[in-house]
């Protein structure tokens, strides 16, 4: 009886000393993989933002297209004759502007500099068609010029601006194209001359793509409003110039 007691002991004893030493291997393991199932969700999570970020970005910059392309083939006929070297310079300047809008679904940003170069095209079109009507001002920091913006959201904020708000003024109006350091950010904005219930009370899907898009590509540091002031509407972008977003 004694020697099958002290057998069932050592037994036992064995059993347990195989199991210390075992189940803190199996605990190990199943630690490990859940850690790496754990870290394979999140990663493929984060792809999936990534994706659907991109997918909207290319949504919103799909629907970003010249709205003056008529108007701008009808002056450009018109000065044809009158003018054949001007004429010259707006196909140009057309052919610069429709460039941009197809490479922007390429890119997440372009330096200001490039798209100021656009914005000066679009508005030497327009001053085409309204003549003495329009009249365009720049206050530009150049120090701005290499800060990264969205491809044409300032040409989408004027063109806003020329069709809601010059373009139903009896005398036409003032734009003003702004670019300055404030307070950490990269301040862009864009006076014109007209009443803030011309420009759809701040909607429409220029001004709610640019909401978008700055949302995506810079987060909620980002800032966009549009306001009456005296008799200038003014749209106005902040740009966080910490975050280091790399400009083509």
């Amino acid at each position: 009886m004694p020697s099958k007691l002290s057998f069932s002991s050592k037994l036992l004893g064995t059993t347990m000393d195989i199991g210390l030493f075992i189940v803190p291997w199996v605990l190990i393991y199943y630690f490990y993989h859940y850690i790496e199932k754990s870290r394979k969700q999140q990663w493929d999570t984060l792809k999936l933002e990534a994706l659907v970020k991109e997918l909207e970005l290319k949504t919103i910059k799909s629907h970003i297209n010249p709205h003056f392309i008529f108007n701008a083939l009808n002056s450009i006929r018109a000065l044809i004759d009158e003018n054949p070297l001007r004429a010259r310079t707006a196909i140009t300047e057309l052919s610069n502007i429709l460039r941009s809008s197809m490479q922007a679904e390429k890119l997440e940003t372009v330096t200001f500099e490039k798209e100021l170069s656009i914005v000066k095209d679009y508005l030497a079109l327009e001053c085409i068609r309204f003549e003495e009507r329009l009249k365009i001002e720049y206050s530009i920091d150049e120090e701005t010029l290499d800060q990264p913006v969205p491809p044409m959201m300032l040409q989408t904020l004027v063109e806003n601006a020329i069709k809601h708000g010059i373009g139903k003024q009896v005398n036409g109006g003032v734009i003003k194209v702004i670019s300055d350091f404030r307070n950490h950010y990269h301040e862009l904005i864009i006076q014109n001359t007209g009443n803030l219930n011309g420009q759809l009370n701040g909607d429409g899907f220029g001004l709610s793509s640019t909401r978008n898009r700055l949302q995506l590509l810079f987060g909620e540091k980002a800032n966009f409003e549009i306001r009456q002031i005296g008799g200038l509407v003014e749209a106005r972008v902040q740009i966080p110039v910490e975050i280091n977003v790399k400009a083509i």
